[in-house]
């Protein structure tokens, strides 16, 4: 007997994903700019005010340092807390924080202060939203010892990763690409919580393992079709969480496909994509018959005109390009 299941949008998950969290632990409660009456900058947050009340659904001061601090205090105080920040750019604001305090702590402590705090932000450009407000800045916090980032992908993963990152003693951050938000399909009428620890191989494939994340995974699986028609199969890999990765999924690809390409919606220069790049090497490198290779963001500040938006970004038109030419060069 096949499960049911519902038409829904990423948006939507993420909201049922907040409801299910604050229904099922009363230590648990939201707070960031507008998450209450406004609904949240993006209406993830929209009507949980008025189910859950001001207690559980907290509007902050324009201030992500004090307001992060003050998850951090929540966190220590046994509470449960999630955090919304609006955009990733903003994050920066509580840098010292993050860093300093919620990646630290527990280590310093020897164990006896785990910050089990949830920070969600919105991440990704694609939308014309400019340079100040189109950053992709996973990739610096996966950096950070101590921190566990996630980047849900897919219906089912905004739908549970906050409910198993709820669960985490440590500290998690949570990157929602703006662009998915629309994102329509099925879900499970029982989804629930998800693994966090494990990527997901989300297209099987012979001759490339193409690594990725976020909504840089749809344009994966669409160039993936493109070339299917031509011969050429990919292995598309969903990283969905980028600290730790999970080392042991990307290389049993590379030793089935031989050729890694990673595709990484942040700049080339220290990005996630030269982290998985160069662990391929240390790993696997015997294994490669070609160079591994990437497509990131062009090395500029993400431009507002749609045109030139699209030309900086990742494209399904260049994932493809860069695929033929790692299965053009025979080892």
């Amino acid at each position: 007997m096949s499960e049911a299941r519902t038409t829904t949008t990423y948006r939507e998950a993420l909201r049922e994903a907040l409801r299910a969290a604050l229904r099922a632990d009363e230590r648990v409660f939201l707070m960031g700019e507008d998450v209450g009456r406004y609904g949240g900058s993006f209406a993830v947050s929209k009507g949980l005010l008025a189910e859950f009340g001001e207690e559980r659904v907290r509007d902050t001061p324009l201030s992500e340092s004090a307001f992060v601090g003050a998850g951090i205090g929540a966190a220590l105080g046994g509470l449960r807390p999630i955090v919304e920040i609006m955009t990733c750019n903003f994050s920066l604001l509580a840098l010292d924080q993050i860093l300093n305090n919620a990646a630290t702590l527990c280590h310093m402590s020897g164990g006896q202060f785990p910050v089990p705090l949830v920070i969600r932000m919105s991440t990704g450009a694609g939308r014309q939203l400019a340079a100040q407000h189109s950053h992709s800045f996973e990739g610096w916090y996966a950096h950070i010892p101590g921190l566990r980032i996630l980047a849900p992908a897919t219906l089912a993963d905004a739908r549970g990763m906050l409910g198993s990152a709820l669960h985490c003693p440590d500290p998690v951050l949570i990157f929602e690409h703006i662009a998915l938000l629309t994102l329509e399909g099925e879900l499970a009428a029982e989804a629930g919580d998800v693994d966090i620890r494990h990527a997901a191989v989300r297209r099987t494939g012979r001759d490339i393992t193409v690594v990725t994340y976020g909504a840089s995974l749809h344009k994966c699986l669409e160039a993936a079709s493109e070339l299917g028609r031509e011969g050429i199969e990919l292995e598309v890999i969903d990283l969905r969480t980028l600290r730790p990765l999970d080392d042991e999924t990307i290389m049993g690809s590379v030793r089935r496909t031989h050729r890694l390409l990673v595709v990484d919606e942040g700049w080339r220069s220290g990005s996630l994509a030269a982290e998985v790049g160069m662990r391929a090497v240390e790993q696997a490198f015997f294994e490669l018959d070609a160079p591994i290779a990437r497509v990131c963001t062009e090395e500029v500040p993400v431009p507002y005109p749609r045109h030139l938006e699209d030309a900086a970004l990742p494209s399904v038109a260049r994932i493809a390009a860069e695929a033929r030419r790692l299965v053009s060069r025979v080892p």
